[in-house]
């Protein structure tokens, strides 16, 4: 039985603006998706499908491949997901569902789905090694994205990203000297992206505002000083919500918090990045957020 791992993804700048192609700095997580398989020469043309959450199965397919008919399953709904995924990777330039083989496949999820770090991408990157076929592309038929979450499954490294005006990105090193600083702690309020991506697309854009935060994750990158990258993620932080027109997560959750706080990815959920101070973690306990996590725990 072969095996396939991706890492999830957290994205620390350019949020929104990532869609009209400013530069996205985004780190991989320890945490990811596992994908085994195993091909059994085989008339029958089957697909038996495992999804695992956290060792948990949750989810069981068969899929008759040959006609693209589900034949048994326990979430209807999620297999139908399942068999589009899987008839997309068909239609790509791939030796897969194309024969007679009988294909066992198993997922599995390391972190909990609210997370936010990429359960959707980590599968459409594992489906693309082991196809052979290109996971930008799969994604886009898939699902749809800028694509930043795939090159950081992909490379399993922090990348710089830009998606217009095509992807294009490289791998850097993220390691700054005050890492240990840093903390991530979990809103647990998932956020629909989709409405913050209604939102950013009502708004009047300039190249000028995503050239602003290509340079600002330029700066982030090469800061050495937790005091310099502190100020950059103010600002990077308030100039989105003055975009936007709605407050930053420090003025709606954390407004006495003496150090920064910024949001990760869409706006209003999953999690958010800060820093260490004396008393850290019974003020934010004390707020109600108890998942919290250090720089090592979390990021790869």
């Amino acid at each position: 039985m072969g095996e396939i791992f991706s890492p999830g993804k957290l994205m620390l700048t350019s949020e929104y603006f990532a869609m009209d192609g400013a530069l996205v700095l985004a780190v991989p997580t320890k945490l990811g998706q596992e994908f085994s398989f195993e091909e059994k020469d085989d008339e029958k043309s089957l697909i038996f499908w495992e999804a695992y959450h956290q060792n948990k199965l949750w989810l069981k397919v068969a899929i008759d491949y040959q006609n693209w008919q589900i034949l048994e399953t326990n979430i209807p709904s999620s297999a139908e997901f399942i068999l589009k995924t899987l008839k997309n990777v068909q239609a790509l330039p791939t030796i897969k569902f194309k024969n007679n083989f009988t294909y066992h496949l198993k997922t599995n999820l390391q972190f909990p789905a609210d997370y936010g770090l990429g359960s959707s991408s980590t599968l459409m990157t594992n489906l693309a090694e082991w196809a052979q076929i290109d996971p930008f592309h799969l994604n886009k038929i898939s699902l749809g994205g800028s694509g930043y979450d795939i090159a950081v499954a992909k490379e399993k490294s922090a990348v710089l990203f830009q998606s217009v005006p095509e992807i294009k990105y490289e791998k850097v090193n993220f390691d700054p000297p005050f890492k240990n600083e840093l903390i991530f702690i979990h809103l647990n309020q998932k956020q629909d992206s989709r409405e913050g991506i209604n939102l950013y697309k009502s708004k009047r854009r300039s190249q000028n505002r995503v050239d602003e935060f290509s340079n600002l994750t330029r700066n982030i990158l090469l800061c050495n000083e937790l005091k310099n990258f502190s100020q950059l993620m103010l600002i990077h932080e308030q100039r989105i919500s003055d975009f936007l027109e709605i407050p930053t997560v420090k003025e709606r959750l954390f407004a006495d918090c003496p150090v920064f706080i910024k949001s990760l990815g869409a706006w209003g959920g999953d999690f958010v990045m800060s820093s260490k101070f004396e008393g850290f973690k019974d003020y934010f306990w004390g707020k109600g957020f108890r998942t919290i996590f250090e720089y090592s725990d979390l990021i790869d």
